[in-house]
């Protein structure tokens, strides 16, 4: 969240980011008169402290009459805290449920656009395949090299579900396993968290209060099935404070994702572009609380993610993403997008990772602060980015490798883990 002192001093710039997000249940003059009011009656409650303090030391001092009115005085001045302390239990929830409905301000060039379809494309990679041979989509691949099964998927678990089976599940399994060696290699710690999230850590987040019609939520517990790892790796720290010699902090998380995709209904509904669930591998960056690092770390995972792409051989644009696809608490994000033949009419690309940052947006939420040499207490910045995320990259990867006996050329980077195999190939 915003700190309220900013918004007191900007409230016109935080109209303005709410508009350009689309995040019109956001009311910035309601807040600050909660604010103006829930300060008043704190500094009234201070002043009656103040004053019962001193006239319960005088009631010892006095006899008769004198006393009695002191004891009257003392008496209304507890009616009075009383009040005031109603008034501040009516006004405190409302201004925390909208101080959690206040986004972050997008960075300054952060394009303006209504949705992804006006995300402004940065830089691209690689040469788009050329085909001799009519190419064939990635579930009429599956289907043939019977490795991918979403009938029965659908039989057992509805739509948007599927089976992996044979050297599909081995070649999720080898590029997740490559991605996160390779985060591994460049120092990030690996983990593998708990999936199942209070509430708590969903709001410290920022994917509570609004993304929770694509959670799938177990009342009965009291839990969530998160979407990303991005939600139990940033909250790991939550209401800690960290010291800044050990700043940067960098982990690396593989862990299955669930996401209801609620709100898509008739949208990419063939294959295995949009799921409900998924595996990730999703990296993970606390920094100090200044602005220059936080965007010199956003290149960095942002550099992360491309060179596996590139070692896996995929084509690849990077976009820079407009100010109505951004989340409420993401400065800025940037997409890689893969190209996939089968997409749109002779093939379009493909969002499959995504990189944010949030300077202190998620880090007030989850009270995550670190010890700087200066002996204060400053709130960390948070990054977090995809690796790599199956089985949509298997998309991309099924199609662009394609030959025309219907085989599927391995890349060179996963062939260690398929027993040095360079093809998939049809059963005879």
């Amino acid at each position: 969240m915003l700190d309220i002192r900013f918004i007191r001093d900007n409230p016109d710039a935080v109209k303005l980011a709410a508009r350009r997000k689309n995040f019109p249940d956001v009311d910035i003059d309601r807040l600050l008169r909660l604010d103006a009011d829930i300060r008043l009656a704190k500094q009234q409650l201070q002043e009656i402290a103040t004053r019962k303090n001193a006239a319960g030391k005088q009631i010892s001092k006095l006899t008769g009459p004198e006393k009695q009115q002191a004891v009257q005085k003392l008496s209304a001045f507890k009616d009075q805290e009383k009040e005031f302390k109603e008034q501040l239990d009516e006004l405190t929830p409302a201004y925390d449920e909208l101080m959690l409905l206040v986004p972050q301000i997008p960075a300054d060039d952060v394009p303006d656009g209504k949705d992804d379809t006006e995300n402004v494309e940065i830089r691209s990679w690689g040469q788009l395949p050329q085909f001799d041979f009519e190419p064939k989509d990635h579930v009429s691949l599956g289907e043939s090299l019977d490795i991918i099964d979403i009938l029965r998927g659908v039989k057992l678990a509805g739509s948007r579900s599927y089976f992996l089976k044979g050297d599909a599940a081995l070649l999720e399994l080898a590029v997740l396993r490559f991605a996160l060696d390779h985060m591994v290699e460049k120092g990030f710690v690996p983990m593998i968290p708990p999936i199942l999230m209070r509430d708590e850590a969903m709001v410290g987040t920022a994917w509570f209060p609004g993304g929770e019609e694509q959670a799938y939520q177990m009342e009965r517990d009291q839990l969530n099935l998160a979407g990303t790892a991005e939600v139990p790796l940033t909250a790991y720290h939550s209401q800690e404070i960290l010291n800044e010699a050990d700043l940067p902090l960098r982990y690396v998380a593989w862990s299955p994702c669930y996401r209801r995709e609620a709100g898509t209904y008739g949208k990419d509904t063939h294959g295995l572009y949009r799921i409900h669930q998924f595996q990730k591998i999703e990296q993970v960056i606390f920094c100090r609380s200044d602005e220059q690092e936080s965007i010199a770390h956003h290149q960095a995972i942002l550099a992360n993610s491309e060179s596996v792409v590139q070692a896996l051989g995929l084509p690849y644009r990077v976009v820079n993403v407009c100010a109505g696809d951004l989340g409420r608490g993401q400065v800025q994000k940037f997409d890689i997008e893969c190209w996939m033949p089968s997409r749109g009419q002779g093939g379009a690309y493909g969002e499959t990772h995504s990189a944010s940052r949030f300077y202190e947006f998620q880090a007030r939420r989850l009270n995550i602060r670190y010890r700087g040499e200066d002996k204060k207490t400053h709130f960390c910045h948070t990054l977090n980015n995809t690796v790599i995320a199956s089985p949509r990259i298997l998309i991309p990867l099924l199609e662009c490798n394609q030959n025309a006996d219907g085989s599927i050329t391995i890349p060179e980077v996963l062939r260690s883990y398929m027993n040095n195999r360079e093809r998939i190939e049809p059963r005879n």
